[in-house]
């Protein structure tokens, strides 16, 4: 999944903290922006209903959809896993690996940021354009393919066995210098930390396991480790994949809300 992350959430794409700001009550535009741009250079959208041509600023999405009635999800699609994105956006959305959802009472859209780093690999930035597009209805879809957060949180347990079996047969942290650091890392992170509002226990539980399964597969994948033959490979891959899927699905249901 290619994952933009935000702030110190360790593969917590944009969208997700974006989601889960328009998710509270009347959140703070300024501190919403704050939190979902980071280190970014100031986002852009466009498309943004009101707006005509031009173009807007992020402060003026957050404006426009964090007051009144409104469902968000955050949704992580992947090639050949639309996972709920709405077929209008299904393109831009995979190519991004995430996708914001939202519908108020004057109707309904899919936003897509694309992101383009620029500098060196010690000092990147980023630049951001959130594209908005008009979507019919997509509740009855996402829910459909996202499931509950009840049977979200129950998978995780079952996909973080299949994980660090995964992990402990590959022999990463021996067979990369830089492993160890990075699973300490994913095991030490916690959305305390995290730029997101308040949250309560079971959907901080449900995003912390699967951001946590997320690194887990990046770093399996990332090298075959102790694998002595292709069959070997195949087998590992197969699971971290239906891993990867599990928690990706995961993370955007823990970013639903519907807000009266």
């Amino acid at each position: 999944m290619p994952v933009s992350p935000a702030g110190n959430a360790p593969g917590l794409p944009r969208s997700a903290v974006l989601a889960l700001w328009l998710a509270a009550a009347n959140p703070a535009p300024g501190v919403v922006v704050r939190c979902v741009q980071d280190d970014d250079e100031p986002h852009t959208v466009t498309g943004l209903p009101g707006f005509g041509e031009i173009t807007a600023s992020l402060k003026d999405l957050v404006e426009a959809w964090c007051a009144g009635p409104r469902e968000v999800v955050a949704l992580q699609p992947a090639p050949g896993d639309p996972a709920g994105v709405p077929a209008a956006a299904t393109s831009a959305a995979t190519t991004a690996g995430e996708c914001l959802a939202v519908t108020t009472r004057q109707g309904s859209w899919a936003v897509v940021p694309h992101v383009t780093a620029f500098g060196s690999a010690l000092e990147q930035g980023h630049l951001v354009e959130w594209q908005v597009l008009p979507v019919p209805p997509w509740s009855t879809a996402v829910a459909g393919a996202l499931g509950s957060l009840a049977d979200a949180e129950r998978d995780l347990r079952t996909s973080l066995i299949t994980a660090t079996e995964a992990l402990d047969s590959l022999d990463v942290a021996r067979w990369r210098d830089d492993a160890a650091d990075a699973i300490e890392a994913v095991r030490r992170s916690s959305t305390d930390a995290w730029p997101v509002p308040p949250l309560d226990g079971r959907r901080a539980r449900v995003l912390q396991l699967a951001t946590r399964l997320l690194a887990i597969v990046d770093l399996a994948t990332g090298d075959d480790g102790g694998a002595v033959n292709l069959w070997q490979v195949d087998q590992r891959s197969t699971a971290l994949r239906e891993v990867e899927r599990t928690a990706r699905h995961a993370l955007a249901a823990a970013t639903y809300a519907r807000v009266s």
